[in-house]
């Protein structure tokens, strides 16, 4: 049995995928769905068979309302023992896409609305279950000498598949595939919105 069809609003960091790609294939499981290193925008969004071309070119415009900005990944940082995570510097333009995206979509809250605060922008090493907390510490380790990665985040991707156990090979599904890559600032959305896929 297969998970539902969904869609997420990521930044992919690929720059990040040589210091945390290793331990990410063992801890984190949207590894296993082929998604590389990323910081979630807005998971999940309207499903690839319930968007259309104008839910795109809405999207568009919300992330084209912030500008594109440089970024680096310096330390790492936790969620109780359950997520050891890189957390990006500066993190607000990352908050503020959350926020454009999910102003844009009101139905479709972060996380469904699992967490009441504002959604903490973070780069996923590794999560329980897939690892214990001596795993996770043992993941941070060696994660650490690696930092810092820095990038510059000027588009998301709208990235598109089934959430499935990787570590079960009844349950393995075909990898997230790319729906749409839309750029950060000034986009031009007279004419092609997004590069679709």
């Amino acid at each position: 049995m297969t998970g539902a069809l969904r869609c997420g609003v990521v930044v992919l960091v690929p720059e990040a995928d040589a210091a945390v790609g290793a331990q990410r294939s063992r801890l984190d499981r949207s590894a296993g769905w082929g998604v590389g290193a990323h910081v979630t925008v807005l998971f999940p969004w309207l499903p690839p068979d319930r968007h259309s071309e104008e839910d795109l070119v809405r999207l568009a415009a919300a992330v084209a309302s912030v500008p594109a900005f440089p970024c680096e990944f310096r330390r790492t940082a936790w969620f109780d023992e359950d997520v050891v995570f890189l957390e990006p510097e500066p993190a607000e333009p990352f908050r503020a896409l959350t926020r454009a995206v999910w102003a844009a979509f009101p139905d479709h809250p972060p996380y469904e609305g699992a967490f009441d605060d504002e959604v903490t922008p973070h780069l996923t090493v590794g999560h329980a279950p897939l690892g214990t907390p001596d795993d996770l510490r043992a993941a941070e380790a060696a994660v650490l000498p690696l930092l810092p990665v820095r990038t510059t985040v000027d588009h998301v991707s709208v990235l598109a598949g089934r959430e499935t156990d990787p570590t079960d090979a009844a349950t393995a599904a075909e990898p997230w595939r790319l729906v749409a890559e839309l750029p950060l600032g000034a986009a031009d959305l007279s004419g092609r919105a997004a590069r679709r896929r």
